[in-house]
């Protein structure tokens, strides 16, 4: 008998060598596959409709809540404003909302030039803003501009569109010289929300001090560099005398430990016609009671 024959044929070797190499590519394959759904993933979230059916379908199958929002950049916008614009809120599902519309909507808020939202899984919106700088409306000669801390014109700003809605929202400064000394009054009248309230313009009065005028047209006069101190006695006389709603002329605090309030003159009153007192006719016959005047030039008895 021949001996047996043991050792393996050809194709029997040649799928040996090769099942070692399946499971590598396997692997191969699913990080490909991945790799795919996750390009595809990102190229359709890259354009809004594309990325509109797919995060429906992501608010079905998990809402995954909102729980964290950061907000970077904000100096003159308000928190509720932009948590408006944003369109969602915390514990409302994170891919509920659409990122695109969001970041419009914040583009035209009024100090807002340019804002970013993201989605940072699982739980937090991140938004960053970058803000216009103008903190007030300087008058000079008939004409108004924007001017930053610095009091310098901010560039490119007309009466259009959201510059129009900042003009109506900054503090007004008046004169020669209020736009390089109005941070220093801004900041101090902005720590009194109620005496902010009541001021529309800010007057600068001989390079030297400020004039407050009031909405019912009342002065202030301000101490020379102690607008912080003015400001807060105001607060306390509004708080306990409604001082900022009388009807007064003027409020002179340039005296540290006194205040002096004009009241408007009382209007003239007219003068009173005085009775005419009544004028006997010349017809009018003599009272019998009384004595008849004698015509011999005697006098009676």
């Amino acid at each position: 008998m021949p001996p047996q024959e043991n050792r393996p044929s050809r194709a029997k070797l040649f799928w040996r060598r090769q099942r070692r190499l399946v499971r590598p590519a396997i692997v191969l394959l699913v990080v490909m596959g991945l790799a795919g759904a996750g390009m595809r993933l990102l190229y359709d979230a890259a354009s809004e409709e594309r990325f509109a059916p797919l995060r429906a379908r992501l608010v079905e199958m998990e809402p995954l809540p909102i729980r964290h929002i950061v907000i970077n950049g904000r100096g003159m916008t308000s928190e509720a404003s932009i948590l408006d614009a944003l369109g969602t809120s915390t514990g409302h599902p994170i891919f509920g909302f659409s990122v695109e519309a969001a970041r419009q909507r914040l583009d035209e808020l009024p100090f807002i030039d340019h804002a970013t939202v993201e989605r940072h899984m699982p739980d937090t919106v991140i938004i960053t803003l970058v803000e216009r700088t103008p903190i007030a409306v300087w008058q000079d000669r008939g004409h108004f501009m924007l001017i930053n801390r610095a009091g310098e014109e901010v560039p490119d700003q007309g009466m259009t569109g959201k510059n129009a809605q900042a003009f109506l929202q900054l503090p007004l400064v008046v004169g020669e010289g209020a736009n390089t000394a109005a941070a220093s009054v801004i900041d101090a009248m902005n720590h009194e929300p109620v005496v902010k309230s009541q001021i529309t313009a800010l007057i600068r009065v001989g390079n030297r001090r400020w004039n407050a005028t009031l909405k019912d047209g009342t002065t202030v006069l301000l101490p020379e560099g102690e607008e912080a101190a003015a400001f807060a006695r105001l607060a306390r006389y509004q708080q306990s005398m409604r001082l900022l709603e009388r009807p007064v002329q003027s409020i002179d605090l340039r005296l540290p430990d006194r205040m002096v309030v004009h009241q408007p003159a009382p209007p003239p009153q007219a003068p009173t016609p005085d009775k005419p007192t009544p004028e006997k006719p010349d017809n009018a016959k003599p009272d019998p009671s009384l004595p008849s005047p004698r015509t011999d030039g005697t006098k009676q008895p």
